[in-house]
């Protein structure tokens, strides 16, 4: 179990790493390649909109081929598009190769998490999720970090090293052993699995995390960068950002084993609410930069409980994990790609102010909603570990 854990660890850290890098190159390519917000927007975009594409192709190799051959492609090809990040110089490369780069995380996220929770005890999976979600959270604290070398060192040399240097983990992969599916699932069982309204709340506990983070990583730094931080000082807001974000993974997902997923999910939309409508108010970049990190914190209280809910309503229908986790990347997908483009297109026209108190007040409405689906089922529900009963009334 903990060779898988780390395995499945390493490809998630990575992924994400390659991911968050763009962070702090983001005003750098606004600036130099004229894109205005509305263009970082779809620069940011391009990763999810990618993902979104490959999930569902990636849930069937993973279902059908197995989880390694699907991990084994996507890291490949998420190295490959990394060194042609590197070298791109113009808008639209630089967007194609984030675009293909997402749709080669969709199979290494869904094969990598599936693999994981597939040889997993149901009573251990949130702590597990929550850990291999604490290293993609580092993985997001260190893209940054990776996004601040290359402004100094070199954006071809800095991403074609570890492009090139990733490959190792392709091998360590390889060498890994993993079972294949002894009886593959048509894709009309996923189709299926969204007639259940149990799924369908976890799949939004995973679609607003994303959106919140979408729009956050293109009106943030944009909005440092005004401020007067650079490259360098933008990776250090959302390292401790990411660094209090991950620590707070690893307890959501036991408390999650331990209480169930209600609770987590209410104090954390709680918190999104009060944060979101602070952001675009701070002048000063030190409390713009509080409550960024205020932010990492409380939109990433989502991801653990929303997945964890999601593999629990998974197993109860038999749904394959590779499809599960198909889903998590059809969920995660769209909400980061509109959070980033149509964040950054809203405050273009208007001003930081728009969107940043619309998705405050979209986690006001999902608060009002859980806490009134709570409230219709406790006379014949009392809460349990499995909270996804509690959510829609359904044992």
């Amino acid at each position: 179990m903990r060779r898988l854990l780390l395995i499945t660890s390493a490809v998630i850290f990575f992924d994400t790493l390659f991911f968050a890098s763009l962070t702090p190159l983001l005003p750098h390519y606004a600036h130099t390649l004229g894109l205005g917000k509305t263009g970082a927007g779809v620069l940011a975009a391009a990763y999810p909109a990618g993902a979104f594409v490959g999930a569902i192709p990636s849930g069937m190799v993973a279902a059908r081929a197995g989880v390694k051959p699907t991990v084994l492609v996507g890291l490949t090809i998420v190295a490959a598009c990394t060194v042609l990040f590197g070298l791109a110089g113009a808008a639209w490369q630089l967007d194609v190769a984030r675009f293909l780069q997402g749709t080669a995380s969709a199979f290494s996220w869904t094969g990598a998490l599936a693999w994981l929770v597939a040889g997993s005890p149901p009573g251990r999976r949130g702590a597990l999720i929550g850990s291999a979600f604490a290293t993609a959270v580092a993985g997001a604290l260190f893209g940054p970090v990776l996004g601040g070398v290359a402004a100094v060192a070199g954006i071809g040399w800095t991403f074609g090293v570890v492009g090139v240097l990733s490959l190792g983990l392709v091998a360590w992969a390889a060498l890994t052993p993993a079972e294949r599916p002894e009886a593959p699932q048509p894709v009309a069982t996923l189709g299926r699995a969204f007639a259940d309204r149990r799924m369908l709340t976890g799949f939004w506990f995973v679609v607003l995390p994303a959106l919140l983070f979408g729009t956050l990583s293109v009106l943030a730094p944009l909005r440092l960068s005004a401020l007067g931080y650079g490259p360098v000082a933008i990776g250090a807001v959302f390292l401790c950002s990411a660094g209090f974000e991950a620590v707070n993974n690893v307890a959501l997902g036991r408390i999650s084993d331990r209480v169930g997923t209600i609770r987590p999910l209410l104090v954390g939309l709680a918190a999104s609410v009060v944060v979101a409508a602070l952001l675009p108010w701070p002048q000063h970049p030190l409390v713009l930069a509080a409550c960024v990190v205020a932010a990492g914190l409380a939109f990433g209280s989502f991801f653990t409980p929303g997945m964890t809910l999601l593999t629990h309503v998974s197993e109860r229908r038999g749904l394959d994990y590779g499809y599960t986790f198909a889903i998590v990347n059809l969920a995660w997908a769209p909400g980061q790609a509109i959070g980033a483009a149509g964040g950054g297109a809203l405050a273009h026209a208007t001003t930081d102010t728009v969107p940043y108190l619309a998705l405050s007040g979209i986690c006001a409405l999902s608060l009002w909603r859980l806490r009134t689906s709570i409230g219709s089922t406790m006379p014949s529900a009392p809460e349990s570990s499995d909270s996804s009963s509690l959510i829609t009334g359904d044992g």
